[in-house]
């Protein structure tokens, strides 16, 4: 919330560090950066680590532990929900609505200004909304979109056939109140990039999200198996 006039008077701030996932080149992130006042958490390699810093508030926060996942909760209204590998989920209480700035838009749940740069100017380029919040300027700009079927196309079938259970009837009582369409895209794109040990880790993460989506939508899917993405401890199932 370090936004326009409240550049410098923010009281959270939340950072992906991101390593590449297999050979593709697209990124997964595997460390987060989550600043509460003086207090900075470092989440990585499953477990995290506190510092403190000379600036800012004092901000309690509490963690626990829930099923696979870690979950860090402040007195300041922010929770994250971290799976300990590529997923995080960040909610916030109504007191934020409208009142922040990054990748994740402004929580006034409107999607079509979501793409707001750092500077404030709204852009149709998710390349250039997602280079404006890049936090060092020794990153060099991306210049164009990764697809990663494309440049594993061996990987696009396995990825189609997997991720088709986002449209198949196991999900069916989800399909008319979450459009499957864009998490079934998401899912080959993740599933093609992960091609170096994390296969199943990206297309697990890329289905979750999308029941995810359901279990809000009050379409609760049971979908995992024994053999698909055997793991029944979803943090919101």
């Amino acid at each position: 919330d370090f936004c326009g006039d409240k550049d410098s008077g923010g009281s959270f701030s939340i950072i992906t560090e991101n390593v590449p996932c297999g050979t593709t080149g697209v990124t997964c992130s595997k460390a987060i950066k989550m600043f509460l006042g003086k207090t900075e958490l470092k989440l990585e390699n499953k477990d995290y680590k506190e510092i403190q810093r000379d600036v800012g508030d004092d901000v309690r926060y509490w963690n626990r532990t829930v099923g696979l996942y870690l979950v860090i909760e402040a007195s300041n209204g922010v929770m994250l929900i971290w799976d300990k590998k590529t997923t995080v989920f960040i909610k916030l209480t109504p007191d934020y609505k409208g009142k922040l700035c990054g990748l994740c838009g402004n929580f006034d749940d409107k999607s079509n200004n979501d793409f707001t740069t750092r500077s404030g100017l709204q852009e149709t380029s998710a390349l250039t909304f997602g280079n404006s919040w890049k936090q060092s300027s020794m990153c060099p700009d991306v210049t164009e979109e990764i697809k990663p079927c494309d440049v594993k196309p061996h990987r696009r079938s396995w990825a189609e056939k997997e991720c088709s259970i986002i449209r198949s009837e196991v999900f069916k009582i989800c399909h008319s109140k979450v459009d499957p369409l864009p998490f079934y895209e998401a899912c080959v794109h993740d599933s093609c990039s992960c091609d170096s040990g994390g296969d199943c880790e990206c297309f697990c993460s890329a289905v979750a999200a999308y029941a995810q989506e359901c279990t809000k939508a009050e379409a609760c899917v049971f979908w995992r198996t024994p053999d698909i993405c055997p793991i029944f401890c979803d943090y919101y199932n």
